[in-house]
């Protein structure tokens, strides 16, 4: 008895779920009417298997299946949470399961499904001892189904105490070839737990999270944190519950692995083999990840060595009355770094060791002992060659004494100086500072700074260069409308869509913030790019919209006055002035004239092109 198979959504019938049953509800007779219908299930095997797709994030193709069972559709045991009950309340859940686990086996064999089938197994059945020894191995090699292609998805329905014998049954599915999948993740009773326990190959995370994810930063947050522990623990996570494209987006923007849910394919006898054509283009477009760009904005080749201080150093067999007095000489000495035969052995902190020394007798317990009493024998040790971005990490993660201690500097293994704790935070603030003016974290093209540097570099060598405004026209209602997580995606698509038609050995692409942006063309063939932009555009923000405003191409959204207005799709607007012949001495000059080009080519309805030629 090892398979019960439980549908994660419990939606059927156009997504409406039968009402469970309770025993209260009936009377002698309706129960003898249950156990009769019941009865005649099983040995009718009157069950049906339903098949709901999952599928790999990256590229939308299947990954495989969740098995989920059915009882006869003009049955109250239609429902599989009533099957199971009924079965329980009449001493026939082992007779149920059993059959459950066939019917879904052999209607997977029968239509050749690609992929991998997730069976839902409680944590109980797989510890039964009768059900542990070959049955489910013999019968799928006996229907042609080898183990690596079958999941046991642990579904928990009650509390799991037993967690050694639960890895005990674990393993020994493991070893006949069977792999891991730990369900509804976050909506069990210790679902965490299992995971750190079993070590399973797949997660799925409870639809109440991934519902509603797009506009719910705390859901997307849990997520991300999900994300983040599968990474560093080799699991792969499935987020099931997506009925939205929005969600959909969302959770590929986080980076979770696989995709579940009626947006993707509903639940099916006879389940497609392939994602439908809209699901496919919202997969294919370029895959935005911000999240990770902007940890990658600090700078990593300033390392920790520039804000290196020298201290005296002391061993650690000073006697604590000889350190008192070094800090009682030293009004403004902070610590002192220990240090024996070159190798960095603590640090002993001004403050912890005078009040230490305050207290009552402390003095004369300790006085003629060695420093290493009072000593934080566990600081944090870095060569000098790491970078700030490393330590910032280390920092965040280490004990707050160490950042009010300060790190000790090494170089090849000895100890060379000491970085306090304040001249770390003001380096790692300065540097989040020079990457906010550098560079855009959304899209990590450089900011303004840069952009007029470079433009000044332009006119001072005399080169001749096209300077190409771009703006989007319509895109504040769009945020009104869609939410800001689906702007920055219209703006990070907007930034690929200009690198990827530009010539980045030759022209210079700068974000000016918001949905503005600017190209330093030296390309020759500048005009034909610009097309190339408008029209890749044109096609990209096709698979921002639903079906129902692309058709009719816009929306109806409020305007300030609350009024009801329609506004067309987002469209880009590039505006270009030429330099050259030095008509131009400033980047301000240079910025003007490009503003009153793209203000000329905004006036064009749709994706346009303002070329302004009164120079020539």
């Amino acid at each position: 008895m090892e398979s019960v198979l439980f549908e994660g959504n419990m939606s059927v019938n156009g997504g409406h779920a039968s009402p469970p049953l309770h025993a209260s509800q009936f009377d002698q007779a309706d129960l003898s009417a249950l156990r009769f219908q019941l009865q005649n299930i099983i040995n009718n095997r009157l069950l049906t298997a339903r098949f709901q797709p999952i599928i790999e994030m990256s590229d939308g193709s299947i990954l495989g299946y969740e098995g989920l069972i059915r009882g006869p559709s003009d049955s109250s045991l239609h429902s599989p949470i009533n099957l199971f009950k009924a079965a329980a309340e009449n001493n026939l859940t082992v007779q149920v399961e059993h059959l459950c686990r066939q019917v879904v086996l052999e209607q997977f064999a029968a239509q050749k499904l690609p992929g991998k089938l997730f069976l839902n197994v409680s944590p109980e059945c797989l510890m039964q001892r009768d059900a542990r020894y070959g049955e489910t191995l013999d019968f799928i090699h006996q229907i042609g189904i080898n183990p690596d292609r079958v999941i046991i998805e642990l579904t928990e329905y009650q509390p799991t105490h037993d967690y050694a014998l639960l890895l005990d049954a674990v393993l020994h599915y493991r070893n006949m070839g069977f792999e891991i999948a730990i369900d509804d993740l976050g909506e069990g009773f210790s679902s965490l737990r299992l995971w750190s326990e079993l070590k399973p190959e797949y997660v799925k995370i409870d639809m109440h999270f991934i519902q509603g994810i797009d506009n719910d930063a705390v859901k997307a947050q849990f997520v991300r944190s999900i994300q983040s522990i599968a990474e560093k623990s080799g699991t792969r996570v499935i987020a099931e519950g997506i009925e939205t494209q929005a969600e959909l987006l969302a959770v590929r923007e986080i980076g979770v692995a696989c995709g579940q849910g009626y947006h993707i394919a509903r639940p099916h006898p006879s389940p497609t083999r392939s994602i439908s054509a809209e699901v496919a283009k919202t997969l294919s477009a370029h895959t935005y990840h911000s999240g990770k760009r902007q940890h990658q904005q600090m700078e990593t080749s300033s390392a920790v060595g520039k804000i290196l201080r020298t201290s005296p150093t002391i061993p650690s067999s000073m006697l604590n009355n000889q350190v008192d007095a070094i800090f009682l000489e030293n009004p403004k000495l902070q610590m002192l770094p220990v240090v024996d035969d070159g190798i960095p052995v603590g640090i002993i902190n001004r403050y912890h060791m005078i009040d230490s020394f305050a207290r009552p007798y402390q003095r004369e317990l300790y006085g003629k002992k060695s420093c290493r009493v009072f000593m934080d024998a566990h600081p944090i040790i870095v060569d000098k060659h790491t970078s700030m971005q490393e330590v910032s990490h280390i920092i965040v993660q280490a004990n707050p004494d160490h950042l009010i201690n300060g790190i000790m500097l090494t170089e090849n293994g000895k100890y060379i100086g000491i970085c306090t704790g304040p001249d770390l935070m003001r380096e790692i603030t300065q540097m989040q500072i020079n990457a906010a003016r550098y560079a855009n974290p959304l899209t990590q093209l450089p900011g303004n700074v840069p952009i007029n540097e470079h433009i000044e570099q332009l006119l001072e060598k005399q080169e001749k260069f096209c300077a190409c405004y771009c703006d989007l026209d319509h895109f504040k209602p769009f945020n009104d409308v869609y939410g800001y997580r689906r702007g920055d995606d219209i703006i990070q698509m907007t930034s690929e869509v200009l690198k990827k038609h530009c010539d980045l050995n030759q022209d210079f692409i700068g974000h000016i913030g918001g949905d503005d942006f600017i190209i330093l063309f030296r390309s020759a063939d500048w005009e034909a790019r610009c097309r190339a932009i408008l029209d890749s555009f044109a096609l990209e923000i096709q698979d921002f919209y639903s079906n129902e405003d692309r058709e009719r191409g816009g929306y109806l959204s409020e305007d300030r006055q609350g009024k009801k207005v329609f506004y067309p799709l987002v469209s880009l607007s590039l505006g270009v002035v030429k330099a050259q012949d030095r008509q131009f001495y400033s980047h301000h000059q240079i910025s003007l004239a490009a503003s009153d080009a793209k203000k000329q080519a905004k006036k064009i309805h749709g994706n346009s092109l303002f070329v302004d030629r009164r120079s020539e």
